[in-house]
This record gives C-alpha cells, structure tokens and sequence, in this order.
C-alpha cells in the first residue's frame, strides 16, 4: 500500500482527540471515511474533522473500495463483528482495547486473522510512547538489577448518577457492553505493558467484587500473577475509593521504578539511594506514535507493534482474573 487510507467504525469520543486526528499527521496515512449508527453525529465528525465521506452503515464503510484499513473504535461488544466483516472484505485492522468482550471472541478475531492472512493490531498504545519504551530500556539494561516483583496500586472515588447520566460513561458499566466496568477500561492498558515487559504468565489469580449497587459491572479487583521468568506481581484496583491513587513500581534487586499509566508523564529511577526523575513531555494525540507505528506495519515497513493473539493474551489474563 502506498496510502493507508483509513475508515473509522465509531467515531465517538475516542476518536476526537485521542487518536481521529493522528491519522491525517502520520506519513503514509489519510483519514478518507468514517462511520456512526447515529447519522447526524456521523456527518457533524466528517464536517468538523475534514474527512471526505460519511456512514451510518459499517458494512458501507467496509466496502468503500477507497477504504484500504479499518480502524474500529466502537464498543468492546462489537468488536468481534466488525473485525471478521474487514477481515472478511480482506482489509487490515486496528482495533481498539479491550480487544473483545472475551478471551474466546479475542481468539476468533486473532484465528480469523491469521487463517485469512490480513494484518490485525490491537490498540494498546502506551507500547509506543517515549516513556514506556524508555522503561522497557531500563528493564533490558538492568538498571535496576534483576526484577524480582512488581506492584501496582489503582484507586478511583466511586461514579456518581451524573456520572452515569453521560453515555460514553454509562455503556463502560454495562458487562454486556464492555465486557466488565473500569477494570476492563482501563486495566488492559496496565496488564499489556506487563505483557510487553516481562512475557508469558506462568499462573495467574484473582478476585473480582462488585461493592457498589450503582451498575451491574465489578468495581474492586485483585490479582496475582506468577511470571514464567520467576517475577512476581500483585495488582490491586479500587473504584469505590476516598481519593485516586495511580503508582506502579518495578522492584529489582538493585533499585526500584516507579511511574503512573494514567495521570503522569515522568519515571522516578532510585538505584543506591540515588533518584533521578525522567520526565517526558505530554502527547496531543495519544495514539499517534502507535498508529505511525501500524502505518509502517501496513505498509510492509515494520513489525506487528501488537498482533491478534497477543491482544488475546490480554483478555485471557482479564477473564481469569475476574473469573469471567
């Protein structure tokens, strides 16, 4: 392909900021078409964002012979459909995260791929950014000796009914939609960069609650996993919390890192009772390092920056966590 003419399914809230824009900035890359159930909203992204077409059909958008990649960034409960339907209409996927409501529907997308030879990636965007690559170099290096274990601690204060009265807040709680509330928002960011860093899981535990009667989705979880180099995590996620807390820290046996995934932009590196503080500056388009990156994969100019089964692997890890 010498153009990744892109088509989006969703264009909701996601794509205003986060990741629509980036695919008219990255080299290679045009943003040609785009696709929402609600026609009017559909119209209203087009005019505002400068993009030449417009759906209230996905199937449309699929077959829109200028349309060479699908981007899809609806609901995890779509995801499947939508994937196997490009898949199917032989066109490569971005897709978001959660990449499915399931492990067994992430598998069928990830099978799917593979069996018709089309290029699939999952959305887990952080894999891209300056700051965790910079750990990931950290880690490789053994700045801080071996890595014997790993903590992460994530509080939420508990939505309120306004909160739920917004509709690209109120589907997130619906287990029938995402799959299972703000852990399966916002953990598979965390438990990817686990992944990216430190390979397969040799045991994995968990428990997963729902404390609060607001919504039907579990709002306190734990977990535990056992990696097959020896590493130790342990993971603890709140949403039911007096105030936030977001800090994870990479313990090894000379020194510690420590960072936050969602409301920070530095590392803190402590060997021998020295610190020093690695900040990194704040991206307008937080998915615009990895679409670059699926740009090029796409283009047959780099590796998979995150494939099918790997994205599964992630769900896998949910779904025994939460015992889903």
């Amino acid at each position: 392909m010498n153009t990744i003419n892109w088509g989006i399914i969703g264009c909701g809230d996601v794509t205003e900021l986060k990741s629509g824009p980036a695919f008219n900035k990255v080299p290679g890359s045009a943003l040609v078409a785009v696709m929402r159930r609600n026609a009017e909203k559909a119209a209203s992204y087009a005019r505002r964002h400068n993009v030449p077409r417009w759906y209230s059909d996905a199937g449309q958008l699929i077959n829109d012979p200028g349309v060479n990649a699908i981007y899809i960034a609806t609901p995890p409960s779509s995801h499947e459909e939508y994937t196997i339907a490009a898949i199917n209409a032989g066109k490569p996927v971005y897709v978001e995260k959660p990449m499915a409501l399931n492990y067994e529907a992430a598998k069928r997308m990830a099978d799917a791929a593979k069996e018709k030879n089309i290029k699939l990636v999952v959305a887990h965007y952080r894999r891209e950014w300056p700051m965790f690559k910079k750990i990931k170099d950290l880690v490789n290096s053994s700045a801080i000796g071996k890595i014997t274990g790993v903590i992460l601690l994530f509080n939420r204060p508990p939505l309120t009914a306004t909160d739920l009265s917004v509709e690209k807040t109120a589907w997130r709680m619906d287990p029938q939609i995402s799959g299972g509330g703000l852990f399966h928002d916002l953990a598979p960011h965390q438990l990817d960069i686990l992944y990216w860093l430190f390979g397969n899981a040799k045991k994995i535990s968990g428990i997963s609650s729902r404390q609060n009667d607001l919504y039907a989705a579990d709002d306190t979880v734990t977990a535990d996993i056992l990696f097959e180099n020896g590493m130790a995590f342990n993971g603890a996620w709140c949403f039911n919390a007096g105030e936030s807390t977001d800090h994870c820290e990479i313990i090894g046996m000379e020194g510690k890192i420590s960072f936050s995934f969602f409301s920070g932009n530095s590392i803190r590196l402590t060997v021998k009772d020295q610190t020093i503080i690695l900040d990194f500056e704040p991206l307008q388009h937080v998915q615009q390092p990895m679409i670059g990156k699926v740009v090029q994969y796409f283009s047959g100019n780099a590796s998979n920056p995150c494939s099918g089964s790997e994205g599964a692997e992630a769900m896998r890890w949910m779904d025994t966590i939460t015992k889903k």
